[in-house]
């Protein structure tokens, strides 16, 4: 298994650990999370909201690594772009939820530039 393939199944189980802080306040409504997790405010909105933006950020970053590893891209470009996004995804997170907008929006196109690369390695690298 390459480090890329490693990454998606580590970037699996990131959007939980937002989950998991969005809900850390112990009172959590499981008959009726989303209502529950809508009224949030704070820190854990900003984690729930993470942990939505996190989801949608999965599957073209998978789908990046599986087609670059199918085209024969560099493996070295793979791995390294993987192990970039899964750092800018977690910077995303942490800044998300620290309320730091500006550096949050530049983790997030550090995370898609990221996922472009992968698509860029397969195609010419």
């Amino acid at each position: 298994m390459t480090i890329a393939y490693i990454c998606v199944f580590i970037a699996i189980f990131l959007p939980f650990v937002f989950a998991g802080l969005a809900k850390s306040e112990g009172q959590f409504d499981n008959a009726r999370p989303r209502a529950w997790l809508e009224r949030l405010e704070g820190w854990r909105q900003r984690a729930h909201w993470a942990q939505l933006n996190t989801f949608e950020a999965f599957p073209p970053f998978a789908a990046g690594v599986i087609i670059a590893h199918q085209l024969n891209a560099s493996q070295t470009w793979i791995d390294g772009l993987a192990v970039a996004f899964l750092i800018f995804r977690g910077l995303y997170g942490y800044f998300y939820i620290a309320d730091r907008a500006t550096l949050r929006s530049t983790a997030w196109t550090g995370g898609f530039a990221c996922v472009v690369g992968l698509f860029i390695v397969a195609a010419f690298i």
